[in-house]
């Protein structure tokens, strides 16, 4: 999508993380931070098409550092943006809260990519409770035209008020597809002069400051109410000349109500809330006046239904007002589900052939890829640790370790919880290892605290770091230490550096060798690291087939005279290239990379690199 570059106004059929990517542009936003993780990291795909632009962009560290440098950029009154997957609020939430007591001069936009049916995500977070809690007005697309122009419209708040606003979107807002009209972009020379005064503040929230500034807070709350335009942020779609019936709803469950409502000719209106918070009640009062049945629809939590019962009830309202039922405060609602809970409430007879049924398919079982160093881990690990040794996941490709062959990783909270855990574990715990695990962006995400608590009191566990030198799971993103971006660092000496007296390293194909390292950590009293690793073999093989389009792997291959179908190959290492059947195993040339890591787990040695034929 390359012309999403182009300085003149246009319209195109592009994902919503594009889009944008282009209304970031389009406002001149400066400084721009992120943590990877989906359903947000298109936005920096899309951004690099812009390279030769004047802005500022990194991978932080993590959403924490990468939430407090945009703060600091928009202190220093350069509009700024950051953007992170939903449970990436938590890791910046300790800044984050205190946002909206701080006059950011420059601007500042946060886009939040909840994740409704936990498609890649360990929980179904509902952000919307943190805009509350922290006083931050929140802004909800409801389709990829929406997400740019809501997006121009943060950056204007922002800038008239001078503080944060959270953009929510969805995965189905991020990922789905639509037509944009895009408008130019201004290329006029900005001067990248420090703005910072500290009469803009007070920014130090101590006992004597921190009221006043939640009062200025709260007020500029009720001044956003009172001087947006609600009617054109939140409007009704007036479906019927006469009706009684009103459905309220936001984002993507908007536009799976409009779609149930109108190909099922339901006799209702339906009201877009485009501003989740604040909801203005005077706005409220006089839509209400109009309807007797409301129904509101709503993704995850119950958190439009509570504000505007609360409302309704404040202002004495004789209305009738529902809600969908317990078994909906989970997954995403599309067509179907939206129908179900109009069905329910309104006992209206819906016509089978228009409800969207979802087609039913085979599961598709999670897998590692083909060549993934962590699967050679996993099987040489495997047959080294006790069966009473407990094991500690974290997040990455490598939790996939929890699933059949390998099974390995019994806990999993959050990103860079493992060591901690594990510590917690180990205490006064004389008869069982404890064996963490962690990939080596984690390390650098959240890992280092509890790797250091670890280290300095040299607890009695066992860390492997299972290192590919990438962000792998959200797209291979670079992560700090690889020299991609900025210096590059040797995790050994890292390690050694912070105290560690355990550490070995090893190539995660080496699979006896690792085995060997692990025996003498289980020996070891006190904290003890093991660093297997390899490349992200994915990875590995874009870039050769990008250096070299003519770049072909090779391939193993199954020698059927020695192989004495105890098909190990399968059934513990559980590469997918093999092809399970009934009286031989086979190769699966297509998926099969020609790694090699396979050929040391056949004890009848019959899988061997193929031969070229002359």
């Amino acid at each position: 999508m390359k012309r999403i570059n182009e300085n003149n106004s246009f319209k195109a059929y592009v994902m919503g993380n594009y889009a944008l990517a282009r209304a970031m542009i389009e406002s001149r936003v400066r400084v721009i931070t992120s943590y990877p993780g989906s359903p947000t990291p298109e936005i920096a795909e899309a951004l690099s098409y812009f390279k030769d632009r004047d802005f500022y962009f990194e991978f932080s560290s993590n959403e924490k550092v990468a939430i407090e440098k945009a703060a600091g950029a928009s202190l220093n009154g350069h509009l700024s943006c950051c953007f992170f997957k939903s449970v990436g609020l938590n890791v910046a939430s300790d800044s984050f809260i205190q946002l909206s007591m701080m006059n950011l001069i420059g601007g500042m936009v946060i886009i939040i990519g909840d994740d409704p049916g936990a498609n890649s995500s360990q929980n179904e977070q509902d952000n919307r409770h943190f805009s509350r809690m922290s006083y931050i007005p929140m802004i909800e697309p409801t389709s990829v035209e929406d997400a740019y122009l809501s997006y121009k419209k943060a950056v204007n708040i922002s800038k008239k008020y001078q503080m944060p606003i959270i953009l929510r979107i969805t995965t189905h807002i991020a990922h789905s597809k639509g037509i944009v009209e895009f408008g130019e972009i201004d290329n006029k020379y900005y001067d990248w002069k420090s703005f910072y005064n500290k009469n803009n503040g007070p920014y130090v929230p101590v006992a004597s400051t921190v009221f006043p500034l939640k009062t200025k807070a709260i007020e500029k709350i009720e001044i956003l109410k009172n001087d947006i335009d609600f009617k054109k942020s939140n409007f009704i779609l007036n479906l019927k000349e006469s009706t009684t019936r009103l459905i309220v709803s936001s984002g993507l469950a908007f536009s799976a109500s409009v779609e149930a409502v109108k190909n099922n000719d339901i006799d209702c209106d339906i009201m877009k809330l485009g501003f989740t918070y604040p909801i203005d009640k005077n706005f409220l009062k006089e839509v209400f006046s109009k309807y007797d049945d409301v129904i509101i629809i709503e993704e995850l939590d119950r958190v439009i239904e509570t504000e505007i019962k609360a409302i309704a009830f404040d202002l004495g309202v004789n209305l009738k007002i529902s809600a969908k039922k317990d078994k909906h405060l989970m997954r995403e609602l599309g067509v179907s589900e939206v129908l179900e809970i109009i069905s329910d409430i309104w006992n209206i007879k819906i016509n089978p052939n228009k409800i969207e049924f979802k087609k039913k398919s085979f599961p598709r079982f999670p897998q590692l890829c083909p060549g993934c160093g962590h699967r050679s881990a996993f099987f040489a690990i495997k047959n080294a640790i006790d069966k009473d040794d407990i094991t500690v996941a974290d997040i990455g490709c490598h939790t996939l370790g929890f699933l059949p062959p390998y099974e390995i990783g019994e806990i999993l909270l959050s990103m860079g919880h493992s060591v901690s855990t594990a510590s917690g574990l180990a205490i006064k715990n004389k008869n069982r290892k404890v064996i963490a695990f962690m990939g080596d962006s984690t390390f650098f995400h959240a890992g280092l605290s509890g790797f250091l608590n670890a280290s300095i009191l040299n607890t009695n566990i066992i860390l492997i770091i299972l290192e590919n030198g990438t962000t792998a799971m959200t797209g291979h993103q670079p992560r700090l230490g690889t020299g991609e971006v900025g210096e590059k660092i040797n995790l050994e000496d890292f390690i050694k550096g912070c105290g560690v007296k355990f550490v070995k390293s090893v190539d995660a194909y080496n699979q006896s060798k690792l085995k060997e390292y692990l025996k003498e950590a289980k020996d070891y009293e006190g904290f003890s690291v093991i660093i297997a690793h390899h490349p992200c073999m994915l990875k590995f093989t874009r870039e050769m087939k990008i250096k070299n389009p003519n770049y072909k792997p090779s391939k193993v291959e199954i020698d059927e005279k020695l192989c004495g179908l105890k098909k190990i190959c399968v059934s513990q290492f559980g590469c997918p290239s093999f092809v399970n059947e009934d009286k031989k195993v086979s190769v699966n040339e297509e998926l099969c990379i020609g790694d090699g890591s396979c050929i040391q787990t056949c004890p009848d040695k019959a899988i061997r690199h193929k031969r070229e034929v002359k």
